[in-house]
């Protein structure tokens, strides 16, 4: 390096600025202040939340759809926009939500899109990374609105609580609808296999791992909901469950009872989780391993989230319907990848 090669420090603060505003996460921001004086200065200067604000952009946006998610509170409709003043706690709100769509669309969404046809699996480009957090969140937004406990069984199909619900999907065109039903997918596959999974799929993950064994799993003929306990979900159980033998017969535990019932009954018990929220479901997929802490976290929810089902299809059958679009093509182009997150 020359004498007349100025030093990084000594740049203008308009150059360091832009280089604050080209960082792609908030952790390369705050690395980046954290180099030297000079640039700590411009960072706590009264630009932090601009800079903040775009980094999170770029990594969890779009910020126009996770705000209406965090914004939303029952005193207005879903449907209506909001467009409140950025602060650091709706900022601190919007990069908790982002966090959980980061985990979507890096690790869940690749895996269960290309389950079956796993040759074909790779990781998510960055504008569908983009599309698939947009669906996310209005999916999110949908279940933060209507999956509560005023939206009973006897009344949800009641022409003004149909309309409001609608309300809110025709904000978004066709092929957005057609993103959301992809992620509604991979959503409703993960509660299958992971959450809550059928006792078929406890049968077939049991034999996979004991090929030798003669052992009958013994299913729970009920699917009754214990009363929830103190030790449900606690962070020190959910260590212990990590390496927790969940598909292997001992004297005290029956591989069988993680099972959810048959392809029937066990339907309508993934209709039932759908109402969960993406955030609650990785949760429930990451720190609940047990059938009995599943069950303990949903009886907390109250009486209204059993035998309730979940509200999406129907709901986007009938906009579908009411702009004239054939459900079934629609449905079979989203399968099929000619439409949704990931279209070939």
């Amino acid at each position: 390096m020359t004498d007349s090669t100025p030093l990084f420090e000594d740049l203008a603060t308009e150059l360091l600025a832009q280089v604050y505003l080209h960082c792609n996460s908030i952790k390369d921001v705050l690395s980046l202040s954290s180099t030297c004086q000079r640039l700590r200065s411009i960072y706590t200067s009264g630009r932090s939340l601009q800079i903040l604000a775009r980094a999170a952009n770029v990594e969890y946006g779009p910020f126009e759809d996770a705000i209406q998610l965090v914004t939303y509170n029952e005193s207005q409709p879903a449907h209506l926009f909001r467009d409140p003043p950025l602060s650091f706690p709706l900022l601190k709100q919007i990069v908790e939500v982002g966090k959980v769509a980061v985990r979507w669309a890096d690790d869940i969404y690749p895996f269960k899109k290309w389950k079956d046809n796993f040759e074909d699996r790779r990781l998510l480009i960055h504008s569908e990374k983009l599309l698939l957090r947009r669906a996310l969140y209005r999916l999110w937004l949908y279940r933060r609105a209507f999956a509560t406990s005023t939206t009973l069984r006897t009344i949800r199909m009641s022409p003004q609580q149909l309309a409001r619900r609608a309300a809110l999907l025709h904000n978004f065109d066709n092929a957005a609808l057609a993103e959301m039903a992809d992620v509604q997918a991979t959503i409703r596959e993960t509660l299958a296999s992971n959450v809550c999974p059928s006792n078929g799929a406890i049968q077939r993950k049991f034999r996979r791992r004991f090929p030798e064994t003669n052992y009958q799993l013994q299913f729970n003929m009920h699917l009754n909901y214990p009363t929830p306990t103190e030790m449900a979900l606690s962070t020190q159980q959910a260590q212990q469950y990590k390496y927790y033998a969940k598909y292997r017969p001992t004297a005290t535990h029956e591989p069988g009872c993680e099972g959810w019932g048959d392809d029937i009954s066990h339907y309508y018990v993934v209709e039932d989780m759908l109402k969960l929220d993406p955030g609650q479901i990785l949760m429930l997929k990451t720190c609940a391993p047990s059938k009995s802490q599943v069950e303990a976290y949903v009886r907390g929810l109250g009486p209204w989230f059993e035998n309730n089902g979940d509200t999406f299809a129907e709901t986007l059958e009938w906009v579908l319907r009411q702009r004239g679009v054939e459900v079934a093509e629609f449905n079979e182009a989203v399968q099929e990848c000619e439409a949704g997150v990931v279209t070939l």
